[in-house]
């Protein structure tokens, strides 16, 4: 029996020493620094000092330790350094769109950036919703990022974000797409307020709806991606500090409202059902933009979690996450 059982303790114990749990999901949040009367259109770039302050707000006031970011050039490459002095950990978009040379730019720095913050930057995303601004058009474009990356070496895990209805190949059930066996992992975003206006398969899509709605969404795609890493890069609901209603143009009626309550019960129970399936997530956002609404609506500028004035405080005492 001892002869027998000997090597079944190696076994075990060898095991225990070798094998890596899971790791648990991460809880994020989308960072922009273009606050208070900035703009990523034109206009000065968000300076070090500001990003400093902003990313101390985060680390201070609420229970986020991973950002998203949306670019590594105008003033944005600072993001890295001061997030390694903060113990925050960065998924970095390097931001891709018509302009191929600032593309070659974005390709090169997101590069040097991956290989000096290889503890900091945890994951890079070749693009934000390029297909979802530009069609395909561009394809060749994301396609050039992920090879870049690939020939660099990075340490990294790479990937592509786009919306779940993309990452489906615009179909359903869902199927995968030409970036599918590219990347490494998936970035999903899934926006119902959104959906209730232009959407005509998903009309309308309540606050309470809203967290089931997301995981049926990551469901939907990581069925048709078993093998890859789904990420539900961003999600999230917007606050208003007056009336602020979505109509769907398909069912013709209220189908959204936005406030906080409203805002913080749709982060909170998505974080929750992300964490039960083992799901890493992405609120967007940190700070309200000031600027959207001039893209997006009146909307636009109440997705934040934190203020878009001085100081810049951030409202999430009713989150009670888990990161």
């Amino acid at each position: 029996m001892k002869q027998v059982l000997w090597p079944i303790v190696v076994i075990f114990l060898w095991y225990s020493t070798h094998s890596k749990a899971a790791p648990a999901p991460m809880q994020c949040v989308a960072f922009s620094p273009y606050v208070n009367t900035l703009t990523p259109n034109n206009g000065p770039a968000p300076s070090a000092a500001l990003i400093d302050t902003l990313l101390e707000n985060i680390a201070t006031q609420t229970p986020f330790r991973c950002i998203m970011t949306y670019g590594v050039l105008n003033g944005l490459e600072t993001i890295f350094p001061i997030a390694k002095k903060r113990g925050i950990k960065v998924i970095a978009i390097l931001w891709l769109d018509k302009d191929k040379t600032l593309n070659t730019d974005s390709i090169s720095h997101g590069i040097a950036l991956a290989r000096a913050y290889p503890d900091t930057i945890i994951r890079l995303s070749c693009g934000s919703e390029m297909r979802t601004r530009h069609d395909y058009a561009f394809d060749s474009e994301t396609e050039r990022c992920l090879n870049a990356l690939r020939e660099a070496k990075v340490p990294q895990p790479i990937g592509v974000i786009d919306t779940w209805w993309e990452w489906c190949n615009r179909e359903q059930p869902c199927h995968p797409t030409r970036f599918s066996a590219q990347v490494d992992w998936v970035g999903i975003n899934i926006f119902p307020w959104w959906e209730n206006r232009y959407s005509g398969l998903f009309p309308c899509v309540e606050a309470n709806d809203a967290a089931d709605f997301h995981l049926a969404r990551w469901q939907e795609v990581k069925n048709s991606h078993p093998s890859k890493e789904v990420i539900v890069t961003e999600f999230g609901w917007p606050s208003a500090t007056r009336e602020l209603t979505q109509k769907s143009t398909q069912a013709n009626n209220i189908c959204g409202q936005a406030s906080a309550k409203n805002q913080h019960e749709v982060v909170a129970q998505t974080f929750k059902k992300l964490q039960k399936k083992a799901v890493s997530g992405v609120v967007f956002e940190a700070f309200s933009e000031n600027w959207k609404p001039n893209e997006e609506g009146e909307a636009g500028r109440y997705w934040g979690l934190c203020d878009s004035f001085p100081p810049y405080t951030c409202h999430t005492s009713l989150l009670h996450l888990n990161p």
